[in-house]
């Protein structure tokens, strides 16, 4: 049998080791662990105004410093510890950030008491299932992240405008904005 040397096509934004395990594993599939999605509303949250691979290398730190992303156990973390975070060299050392993640996760866990799950919460937003985007262009923002951010700011979640909302989208899988030639694109999936 032979065998196909043709190099994989992704979206033009995987091109380090790490982005493109991240892409090629992660970004773009459907999550519905809670603490999945804590993770990453977390990581996105923190990677306000940088890159996104800067947060990916500080990942492994991250899931250290918060816990493993236990929601009850960051919702209790004492300001002696969010003073250590600000030590921490492994993670993004923004008071704010670090105050915003101890606040969503408070209020991560009262909307997993309301509505059963924050997955049974979030995935409202798209109807239940990703929304596949069929063109080149990706958007910052869109009604549905908007309207996801809304809804989270008027819960008491920080660091979630409507940009970090479809951002976590897109890495939870709430949509799919994978490059119509991108081997992950949906449609092209076995």
């Amino acid at each position: 049998m032979k065998q196909d040397l043709t190099p994989l096509k992704r979206c033009a934004w995987a091109r380090t080791p790490l982005g493109i395990a991240y892409h090629d594993g992660e970004w773009g599939v459907p999550a519905h662990d809670d603490r999945v999605l804590f993770e990453f509303l977390i990581l996105e949250g923190a990677q306000a105004g940088l890159s996104w691979e800067t947060i990916l290398a500080k990942r492994e730190n991250y899931r250290q410093a918060f816990a493993r992303f236990d929601p009850g156990k960051v919702a209790r973390f004492s300001a002696s510890q969010k003073n250590r975070l600000m030590k921490d060299e492994g993670i993004v050392r923004n008071r704010l950030k670090i105050e915003s993640a101890v606040t969503n996760a408070r209020a991560f866990l009262a909307v997993q008491e309301e509505f059963g799950s924050f997955d049974a919460y979030v995935w409202r937003f798209v109807g239940g299932k990703p929304k596949i985007n069929g063109g080149r262009e990706v958007p910052a923002k869109t009604p549905a992240s908007d309207a996801l951010s809304k809804d989270l700011l008027a819960r008491g979640f920080k660091f979630v405008g409507s940009t970090i909302c479809y951002a976590f989208m897109q890495a939870v899988g709430m949509v799919d904005d994978h490059a119509p030639d991108c081997f992950r694109k949906v449609q092209r999936r076995p």
